[in-house]
C-alpha cells in the first residue's frame, strides 16, 4: 500500500463523511417532527432530549471525521509522501 493510496483513501473518507453529515443535518431540519415520531415510537424520548442527542451525535461525528479522516489527510499533503 503506498502513501498516496492511503491519502487518497482518507481523502475519499472524509468526502463521504461529510456528507453524511449534511445528510443527517438536513434530514433533522427539514423532517425534524417525523424522525421525532418515529424515533419516539422505539423509545421515550422529549424533544429536548432529542433535540439534545442529534446535536451531540453530530457534533461527536464532526470531531471524529476531523480527527481520523481530515488532520490524517492534510498531514499527508503537507509532508508528502516517499518516491514523489
Amino acid at each position: 500500500m503506498t502513501w498516496e493510496l492511503i491519502r487518497n483513501v482518507l481523502g475519499w473518507c472524509a468526502v463521504i463523511d461529510l456528507g453524511l453529515l449534511v445528510w443527517w443535518l438536513l434530514f433533522v431540519l427539514l423532517a425534524r417532527d417525523w424522525t421525532y415520531r418515529v424515533h419516539s415510537k422505539w423509545f421515550r424520548l422529549t424533544k429536548k432530549r432529542f433535540d439534545a442527542i442529534h446535536y451531540a451525535g453530530m457534533g461527536m461525528f464532526k470531531m471524529l471525521i476531523f480527527f481520523f479522516n481530515l488532520v490524517p489527510y492534510f498531514a499527508l499533503r503537507i509532508v508528502g509522501y516517499p518516491g514523489a
